[in-house]
């Protein structure tokens, strides 16, 4: 019987003349190989994907080719969307605050600027995690005396325990912080958004209030506005920042508002018939309030130091309340014979400000695409 590579023709075509078989890495033909003689790790019976068009006819040859050509197109990974480029979960693009928030958690700033927030926030509404001294109660003979066990401040000049004092004293200055930035927010985003909305004389009135108002000295309007004031509660303060708050964050407001109404999407809800409060609340509102968070957000620092400086000058919070600018007030004809008196009290505002404003500086690189 002959053998069968000698009935081959002299190209290698078969007996009946069919095509020639190509031999795989093995010495077989990669379908006639048995599977148990098969490398465990080859994942392809072809070193090269070229070698796919031989065993095949035309039409067969060209489908391989093209998966071929596919999987060596595909790249390794998969897009993550880790710098806001890919889809989010479910195939969608990530919205602007989903992207902010993703930014926002990988910012080291953030987290320890809102951690220590967070604490700030908590010893104010709950002073007694940290003391459970009065800070009214005080005792004579150990005026301006320092630290001893129970009292790691020390005294002040009426014998009050600086650390009960300190630690109370966020109360009304996180309290001043936070409203006064809510109504400064509200008041100036309401104004400014109608006028940059509207334009006409509804903007050019506001323009001109803003400016009266951005020439009023902040010091010396407090000293002529506060001292006729007699209340010793915290909101005549909050009254007065918000009053010379809220065009700085108008003219925000309005500039953000003018730039959202001229997009396209906010010209095709137009044509498309949605009147003036949709296209205001639905299209252009929640595409310009990022900015007045912003700011906002780093006034909020601002409002604390300047409640301090009021309270320093004595036209701000009043006895009995507990405040650290009126700590820093009494200290200060003392800072030779008793600096304890000043340094904790001041530490604690200087801590409370730049925490604001470095969380308010990650807000900012997380909403604005062109810091990042």
């Amino acid at each position: 019987m002959p053998d069968p590579d000698e009935r081959r023709g002299p190209h290698g075509e078969g007996p009946h003349g069919e095509a020639p078989r190509a031999e795989g890495p093995y010495g077989k033909s990669p379908y006639e190989q048995d599977p148990h003689d098969r490398d465990p790790y080859d994942k392809s019976p072809y070193e090269n994907p070229r070698e796919a068009i031989a065993p095949t006819g035309a039409g067969g040859a060209m489908d391989l080719a093209m998966s071929e050509a596919k999987t060596l197109d595909k790249p390794e990974t998969e897009p993550t969307g880790e710098e806001g480029t890919a889809p989010g979960p479910g195939g969608k693009p990530r919205s602007l605050w989903t992207d902010a928030w993703h930014q926002l958690r990988r910012n080291p700033v953030f987290i320890v600027s809102s951690l220590l927030i967070l604490f700030l926030v908590l010893i104010a509404i709950w002073p007694q995690l940290l003391t459970s001294t009065d800070p009214l109660r005080c005792d004579l003979a150990k005026s301006q005396q320092g630290s001893e066990p129970g009292h790691p401040f020390g005294f002040d000049t009426q014998g009050c325990d600086v650390y009960a004092r300190t630690v109370h004293g966020a109360r009304a200055s996180i309290t001043v912080g936070i409203a006064a930035t809510l109504g400064a927010a509200l008041l100036g985003s309401l104004l400014g958004g109608l006028a940059g909305f509207f334009g006409g004389w509804s903007d050019a009135l506001l323009s001109r209030t803003a400016d009266v108002f951005f020439g009023i000295p902040v010091v010396l309007g407090g000293l002529v506005f506060l001292s006729v004031v007699t209340s010793t509660t915290v909101w005549p303060v909050v009254g007065f920042i918000v009053l010379l708050g809220w065009p700085q964050i108008a003219r925000i407001a309005r500039g953000s508002v003018i730039t959202a109404k001229q997009h396209d999407y906010v010209q095709a809800a137009r044509s498309l018939g949605a009147g003036s409060p949709r296209l205001l609340l639905r299209h252009v509102a929640p595409n310009a309030v990022a900015p007045v968070i912003v700011v906002a957000t780093i006034a909020l620092g601002t409002y604390i130091a300047l409640e301090a400086t009021l309270s320093f000058l004595g036209v701000g919070l009043r006895p009995p309340t507990v405040s650290w600018g009126i700590d820093i007030s009494n200290a200060a004809p003392q800072i030779r014979n008793a600096p304890h008196m000043l340094l904790w009290p001041a530490g604690a505002l200087s801590v409370t400000v730049l925490a604001f404003i470095m969380l308010g500086d990650a807000v900012r690189d997380a909403l604005d695409p062109k810091l990042r």
